[in-house]
């Protein structure tokens, strides 16, 4: 969600520059520098922004330049001649220097508040309807890296699922020959039905059929929504949280050095996932 835009041009006798920045943020916060004349847009400044970026933190700075003796400021001459010949009184200070002080204290400039044209909204509009495109086109860009180190990702996350399915079984059976050695070595006589009732309810304890089911198919979701059109950056957050929750559970039944490795490795691409998250709508 990062981007920069920035655009010029100029307005009868004023120099426009529109600056927007867009850093990561779960929601939209939108944050306007603006004259004070322009205040009045504001609002439909950040409907505009919230519409197109959706999220980010987001910083819009609008410059406006004046030419000449149009600026909006002018020196109030009356104030500063009374503020002067106060300060002659109590100094003996050189006129420049009386001037400088003068300059420096309260109503020696006076404002005009200029009145908002429609042609001139529009002509901002369009300025920031332009920055907002090269965000747009920036973060395209952004997202296209991100889709691919996404499917590089998940691509491994299957690899290392597809060597879980295949040590699963030789897990069971040595969990089930390590229970019969512990139960040989105790040389006491058992009850053979009991026994395998008991084996059977242990060897359920360990069984990871439905969290391989389960993170098969969050990882086809997640494909899936990562394709979509329109933002889901906070959907594949959810997906990303849920594929977590089946490799630690994988891992928590392992009882097994190898496969407790493959969980490790699934694990470090996760989290790289989840890190680049943070940068998708």
């Amino acid at each position: 969600m990062t981007g920069f835009g920035k655009t010029e041009t100029q307005w009868e006798d004023k120099n426009l520059s529109i600056e927007i920045r867009s850093l990561n943020s779960k929601n939209a916060d939108i944050n306007l520098r603006t004259p004070s004349y322009l205040r009045e847009m504001d609002t439909e400044i950040r409907k505009r922004i919230a519409k197109q970026l959706y999220r980010g933190k987001i910083d819009l700075n609008i410059f406006i330049e004046f030419n000449g003796q149009n600026a909006p400021s002018t020196i109030n001459t009356a104030v500063v001649k009374s503020y002067m010949d106060q300060l002659k009184t109590i100094s003996d200070g050189s006129e420049s220097e009386m001037m400088a002080i003068a300059m420096r204290l309260p109503d020696t400039l006076s404002s005009e508040r200029e009145t908002l044209q429609e042609t001139e909204k529009e002509a901002i509009y369009t300025l920031i309807g332009q920055v907002l495109k090269d965000i747009e086109n920036y973060r395209t860009d952004e997202g296209n890296a991100l889709e691919k180190d996404f499917k590089k990702r998940l691509e491994l996350i299957e690899n290392h699922l597809q060597s879980v399915i295949k040590i699963d079984p030789e897990r069971n059976e040595k969990i089930e020959q390590k229970l019969r050695s512990a139960l040989e070595d105790l040389k006491i006589e058992i009850d053979a039905n009991r026994f395998e009732q008991e084996l059977i309810f242990y060897l359920e304890k360990f069984d990871i059929t439905e969290e391989k089911v389960r993170l098969k198919n969050h990882l086809e979701y997640f494909k899936e929504v990562m394709n979509n059109d329109f933002p889901n950056g906070k959907k594949l957050g959810f997906i990303a949280q849920e594929l977590g929750r089946e490799i630690n559970t994988i891992g928590s039944k392992a009882n097994h050095a190898e496969l407790q490795k493959i969980v490790v490795q699934m694990k470090d691409e996760l989290e790289k996932i989840k890190e680049q998250l943070l940068n998708v709508l």
